[in-house]
């Protein structure tokens, strides 16, 4: 099948949907699917506004017409709601080319952290740009049934995976600190409120790996905290490894895919009980969640390791990829 994907969210940015899109790409590409990837880096592009580290498309149309014309695709996948997400719905709506879009981020939540703009505008807007699609796929069933009372349609479930041969248990000792080792892992922004993390009052010591827009204002705040920038690949599995707790402060994230990874690495999870978190973690198995994130992250020192790596197997690269297919739709 000739799968074409269009997405605004791409390398150099290091984050979940670029992980998700990336690893989706290469299993279709070794199940014989041939996969045109539309991303920013063929554009022109501008710092999104109080984000630098994405880039926007500018008048990304003619380009994204010209190339999804050549590649003549099976199936057109959506995967943002940005610049280069709404030319590939205008051209398929023009042409009639049925496609399948992705929810990976709670845009209008993230908005309105950013700008004071009503949420309902923000669903509004997703009502707008998913409405035409003939699947609109999320991560999580709960956040299937949320949407769904927003007003969203045919939305289906599509999971996500984890690379068990690079996030692995490995070494307690890589990292150097008093113990226990109170870790956060992902983007520094606003939306995932790590400071909720760093204000928290545990024993030991706190690692924050990750970069983002606020790193350098958060590290003039918490000097007592380590932080180590961005970390990929085995180099970040090793750090996730050595912690002793992950702490997700996030309560707008859609499914969390550092979560998997650290329950791969055999580390619990400490989380608020939302969308996500609930889904994936079971208290006092792999993780905990409670509204008192500190007595959460106390409980997960409880946890053993083997439940996190149990329930961190049961997710594939391989099983996402043939779900994402099984959605799916060919013209």
């Amino acid at each position: 099948m000739r799968i074409a994907i269009a997405t605004d969210a791409w390398h150099p940015q290091i984050n979940g949907v670029v992980t998700t899109l990336s690893r989706t790409r290469a299993e279709l590409g070794r199940l014989g699917h041939e996969v045109l990837m539309i991303t920013p880096a063929e554009f022109f592009t501008i710092a999104c506004p109080t984000y630098p580290e994405i880039r926007l498309a500018l008048k990304p149309r003619r380009l994204v017409r010209k190339e999804l014309k050549e590649f003549s695709p099976d199936a057109v996948h959506i995967a943002t709601e940005g610049p280069i997400g709404i030319a590939t719905r205008a051209h398929c709506l023009h042409v009639g080319h049925i496609f399948t879009t992705s929810l990976h981020t709670r845009f209008p939540e993230y908005v309105r952290l950013r700008v004071p703009v009503p949420l309902d505008w923000g669903y509004r807007y997703l009502r707008w740009f998913h409405g035409p699609a003939r699947r609109t796929m999320v991560s999580v069933p709960s956040l299937c049934e949320e949407l769904q009372e927003r007003g969203l349609q045919h939305l289906v479930v599509w999971s996500r995976g984890v690379d068990l041969n690079v996030f692995q248990p490995r070494d307690k000792h890589f990292l150097e600190g008093e113990r226990p080792l109170f870790m956060y892992m992902g983007r520094v922004a606003l939306e995932k409120s790590v400071e909720e993390f760093l204000r928290l009052d545990l024993p030991g010591c706190k690692y924050v790996v990750g970069g983002g827009p606020d790193l350098q204002s958060l590290k003039k705040r918490y000097r007592t905290t380590r932080f180590t920038g961005y970390k990929v690949g085995e180099d970040l599995a090793r750090h996730v490894a050595s912690a002793d707790v992950m702490v997700f402060p996030s309560k707008t994230d859609t499914f969390g895919l550092t979560i998997l990874e650290a329950m791969a690495c055999g580390v619990p999870v400490a989380a608020y009980p939302v969308q996500g978190p609930k889904d994936l973690i079971r208290n006092s198995y792999n993780g905990y969640t409670d509204q008192d994130l500190q007595s959460a992250a106390l409980e997960c020192l409880k946890v053993r390791a083997t439940g996190c790596r149990e329930f961190a197997s049961r997710y594939s690269w391989e099983a996402c990829t043939a779900q994402f297919l099984s959605h799916l739709c060919a013209s």
